[in-house]
């Protein structure tokens, strides 16, 4: 009964997610009040339904109605409760769900918190916000129907696929769902500036919070994938230029590039048509991620679905909201002129840098992503795009990135005074420079990799500590520190958090050290300044698998440090092995071992590596995602263009 209602109530958002991309349209076209006052109410239905209709699809998987199609393909009665229910979005046709309801949430946002929003461009951005709505509303319901029923219920499930069974992969999906879909909003409000005719610094105002929003789940999102990747996978890597890691990635880098440009159209009215675009790129990108995921036109560790169909499905989606929006981009150029003057040294010009680094970085990810599906298509060749091209041929953009931030946040808007901002910069740029030879001297005859990494890193957390201390004047009194905008301190806590992650990728992949033997019982051996030994193998059983598990001894110096468990489990429902890595952590380095198979002549497999710096890299992402945070609880961000609440609506109507 739960399930059929689950069902009805995602049929009725479907309903009303129609009306609400109609009405409120109409509404705002004929300036008719009560045509467009619809879209509030329907955006708060709409969601409430998704929500019951996702809940109802919860307790399927909780209670294991093995009834149901779904949870009979990726549940089992034996598995842990907090994999039952990460077990509804950890496959196709429930992550689809996750996506609208993520989908409706931000329409009921807007529609919320949209109180100071010119009645006109609210309807119009809720209506464009439902149209997003309904194509995945139809996707789901013609092509990826989650409450389809079983005739003859088997006895139990064929349980979810073991890698997803992680506490990282539980919390992945939704974070990066809520990055991705976030989007959607800056695109609905792109969207809805061009139909009005307007795009001025009060919408500059509307859509920053949105994109920072999206950003920081993004952020979450993409650090938590990188994570579980890291630990459960085995491989020790942290990123693999992997065609899905990448269709998160390249979102972000847009609306990065969005976040900042967005900025110049709110102080300075300039920038407007490409602030716009980056906006419906952004949300496009989001789309393509969807698409490669589940198309199966590229091959991942990660992707959810291999159905060309459906793949087909969300290009169509794909063309029609991207291709649209372009068009109309293009007929609406006019209203876009840009009003604010400055000069080559300026925070505008900065930021236009800042845009065009990470634009161009975002594409040199889609055409290595891209490019062995176009070569296999028009040359009949099948190429493999790896790390190596994407290290070479993205790493430089980053470092352009990192050296401009610290002087593109402190110089001055309009006209600025490079020489004064450079003085203040001398300290940072002493340190950094300081440790980049220290660094060399240390390493010497090994990769320019750590010392150029320690330098940007080194440059870019001093360059956010000197703007901070600038912005209290000579007087040094520390008491303004408290007293300055949460923005300005998120602003440098975000700084910094990518210079703490540059750290972190610089010393892992500059000074990692490894070691692949088989190890005896009861032998030590040693890799770099630790010494280990396997001291048994043990067989257990978990709640719904077998594992071997092992015990290492980690020591240094001669005293005991750890006892590492790394395990080989089986698990026997879903006939897949997976390793479970033991990391023995610390703030300077990681100790990474993973047990392979036993082997005939005695003895088992593993691989031990000594990772420098490897929690930076996550402990960067956090800051990150902090600065967003700090940004986004600044009172000037939540009050948006409160100032242009009873400002007549102007600009070119829409007929």
């Amino acid at each position: 009964m739960i399930t059929e209602f689950g069902h009805f109530a995602l049929i009725l958002a479907f309903l009303v997610a129609c009306v609400q991309a109609v009405v409120p349209m109409i509404g705002a076209h004929k300036r008719w009040p009560g045509w467009m006052a619809v879209a509030e109410p329907a955006a708060t239905a709409q969601f409430l339904l998704v929500a019951l209709s996702f809940g109802a699809l919860m307790h399927a998987f909780i209670t294991s109605d093995f009834s149901l199609r779904l949870v009979v393909l990726n549940s089992h009665s034996a598995k842990p409760m907090l994999y039952k229910i990460s077990g509804v979005w950890g496959n196709h046709e429930g992550s689809m769900l996750l996506w609208v309801l993520i989908l409706a949430l931000f329409g009921a946002m807007a529609a919320w918190f949209g109180g100071n929003l010119p009645p006109t461009l609210r309807a119009r951005v809720l209506s464009v916000q439902a149209s997003v709505a309904v194509a995945f509303f139809a996707f789901i319901l013609f092509t990826s129907n989650p409450f389809l029923r079983l005739a003859v219920p088997p006895f139990d499930g064929q349980d979810l696929n073991p890698l997803l069974q992680d506490p990282g992969l539980a919390f992945h999906p939704p974070f990066l769902y809520l990055g991705y879909v976030g989007l959607s909003i800056c695109f609905s409000f792109a969207v809805a500036a061009l139909i009005e005719g307007r795009v001025d610094a009060a919408w500059g105002r509307w859509v920053r919070p949105w994109t920072l929003l999206s950003w920081v789940f993004l952020t979450i999102g993409i650090a938590l994938g990188s994570w579980w990747a890291y630990y459960e996978l085995g491989w020790g890597g942290f990123w693999f230029w992997d065609p899905v890691e990448n269709a998160s990635f390249m979102p972000w880098l847009l609306a990065a590039a969005l976040l900042h440009s967005a900025i110049v159209v709110e102080k300075r009215e300039a920038l407007k048509s490409w602030t716009i675009l980056l906006a419906i790129l952004a949300f496009g990108f989001s789309l393509i991620g969807t698409f490669i995921v589940r198309s199966g036109v590229l091959t991942s560790v990660h992707a959810f679905a291999s159905d060309p169909q459906r793949g087909v499905f969300i290009l169509g989606i794909l063309v029609f909201f991207t291709g649209g929006a372009l068009t109309l981009y293009a007929a609406r150029a006019g209203v876009m002129q840009a009003k604010g003057v400055f000069g080559l040294v300026s925070r505008e010009s900065a930021l236009v840098l800042n845009n065009i680094l990470l634009a161009v970085a975002c594409f040199v990810v889609f055409t290595g992503t891209l490019w062995p599906l176009v070569a296999e298509m028009l040359f009949g060749r099948k190429l493999s795009v790896g790390a190596p091209f994407f290290n070479m041929a993205f790493t430089p953009f980053m470092v352009l990135l990192g050296l401009i931030l610290p002087i593109g946040g402190m110089i001055s808007w309009k006209r600025g005074k490079l020489g004064r901002v450079v003085q203040q910069l001398v300290p940072a740029l002493v340190l950094a420079l300081a440790l980049a030879g220290l660094v060399w001297a240390m390493q010497t005859g090994r990769s320019l990799m750590g010392p150029i990494g320690v330098f940007l890193g080194t440059w870019l957390v001093a360059g956010s500590a000197t703007d901070l201390l600038g912005r209290i004047g000579q007087s040094r009194d520390w008491r303004r520190l408290a007293r300055l905008p949460r923005a300005d301190w998120g602003k440098a806590v975000a700084h910094a958090g990518l210079g703490v992650t540059m750290l972190g990728v610089a010393g892992l992949m500059a000074w990692e050290e490894e070691d692949i033997r088989v190890a005896q019982m009861n032998a030590p051996f040693t890799v770099g300044a630790y010494e280990l030994e396997l001291l048994g193998v043990e067989r257990v059983q978990g709640p719904n698998y077998f594992s071997d598990m092992g015990e290492v001894s980690l020591r240094r110096d001669g005293a005991e440090i750890a006892h590492l468990y790394p395990e080989k489990r089986s698990y026997p429902v879903a006939g897949m092995p997976t390793t479970e890595a033991a990391i023995d952590g610390g703030f300077l380095r990681d100790v990474y071992v993973v047990l392979g198979d036993a082997q005939a002549g005695g003895g088992w497999t593993m691989r031990v590596y000594v990772k420098p710096l490897a929690n930076w890299i996550w402990g960067g992402a956090i800051l990150m995602a902090l600065g967003g945070a700090l940004s986004l609880s600044d009172r000037r961000f939540r009050v948006a263009a409160g100032a242009r609440k009873t400002a007549p609506a102007r600009g070119v109507p829409a007929e």
